[in-house]
């Protein structure tokens, strides 16, 4: 099994979640995070004042999925996450030792 994180732009998410659901992914988790990479921020303007925004809203997908499943879902969320930009995000795989679905105690893949 392979754990997919994938940081994308906020106003992503409904593309994602919606192409992800279309390849028969439908358990992820979501959370809003911030952070910064070659984006770098960037500056505003407040009632005259300039300041810099050092960290970018970002949202983080979590996903856990049979092997099988690792290159569709990455070819998925970078179809409806990309905009060509700078920010558009980042997507690491990790494996996954064991998954045990609490109410059932099925574990492996039976649990996702």
């Amino acid at each position: 099994m392979k754990k997919i994180e994938a940081i994308i732009r906020p106003f992503k998410l409904d593309d994602v979640r919606d192409g992800l659901q279309e390849i028969g992914i439908f358990g992820m988790t979501i959370s809003e995070v911030r952070g910064f990479g070659r984006q770098k921020g960037h500056t505003e303007t407040y009632r005259g004042a300039e300041y810099q925004i050092d960290t970018l809203p970002k949202l983080k997908i979590e996903i856990v999925i049979p092997d099988h499943m690792t290159d569709p879902v990455i070819d998925c969320i970078i179809k409806f996450a990309s905009t060509g930009q700078i920010g558009d995000g980042k997507i690491f795989v990790l494996p996954v030792e064991d998954a045990i679905r609490i109410r059932t105690e099925e574990s492996g893949e039976d649990a996702l």
